[in-house]
């Protein structure tokens, strides 16, 4: 209750909340596409928000294009084999990511060595990042045009956090470009 009450108070997150919309909701009219990355817990809201997108989220509407970097095993492990584990999402931007691409970036702590390098992939090749960490927003916090830092310090509370913002995110983009495709 604490973390929910923390954040309906929190006019800085609705700030944010409304500029990644806008910034999502641009690159998907443009044609490009949102990347999902992180680890563990995070990993699995990666491919869920990709999921969401892809698939429906409240209606029934084309699919828009997002991406899990999490989800391709052969991919991961060849990176991490070859490059190292630090590298597994930051080798996906560099081949997949195109200028005008947002990448969502997840970490807990904000300091995922593998985010990291991600966030920095995603700076050169001119791909937005909006991040989702912990109230400390570690080293990503600076890095990301947009970081949802949730007001708790705590893994399982930040993880419920981010899974409202979140799901919030796919709600309100496919009620923006869909807006009068309800049926």
């Amino acid at each position: 209750m604490a973390l929910l009450s923390a954040m309906s108070t929190d006019v800085q997150l609705h700030e944010q909340i409304g500029r990644a919309l806008d910034l999502c909701v641009a690159a998907l009219k443009r044609g490009n596409k949102l990347m999902f990355a992180g680890n563990g817990g995070s990993a699995a809201d990666a491919q869920h928000w990709a999921g969401e997108l892809v698939s429906r989220f409240n209606f029934d509407r084309p699919g828009l294009p997002a991406l899990a970097l999490t989800t391709d095993t052969s991919i991961l492990t060849a990176i991490g084999n070859d490059y190292g584990y630090d590298y597994v999402f930051a080798r996906q931007v560099e081949a997949l990511g195109r200028d005008g691409d947002v990448l969502l970036a997840i970490s807990t702590s904000g300091n995922s060595k593998n985010i990291l390098r991600a966030i920095q992939a995603a700076r050169t090749a001119n791909i937005n990042v909006i991040g989702f960490t912990g109230k400390s927003g570690g080293a990503m916090a600076d890095s990301c045009d947009i970081c949802f830092r949730m007001p708790s310090s705590e893994t399982p509370k930040i993880q419920e956090g981010h899974e409202i913002v979140g799901h919030l995110l796919c709600d309100l983009i496919e009620q923006e470009i869909f807006a009068n495709a309800k049926g």
